[in-house]
């Protein structure tokens, strides 16, 4: 399974990797992280691990991409 973890501490909720997103795999969450801002959230398991998200994502450590991966919550 490929799927995305986003650290909701790291994003600042530019939006640019669920606009960036060819399999509209990314949403924006309800949730307020501890720097005031809505966090980019995994929606989606149609995810190829294409990558484009990892790349648009202004903020380092942000956001990996598993492909082929199991999903583990955490």
């Amino acid at each position: 399974m490929n799927y995305v973890r986003i650290a909701a501490d790291e994003c600042k909720g530019c939006r640019l990797c669920v606009q960036n997103c060819p399999n509209n795999c990314l949403g924006i969450g309800s949730e307020i992280n501890q720097m005031g801002y809505q966090a980019a959230v995994f929606k989606n398991p149609n995810c190829t691990a294409c990558g484009i998200c990892f790349y648009v994502c202004p903020e380092p450590g942000a956001i990996t991409v598993y492909k082929n991966e199991e999903q583990i919550n955490a």
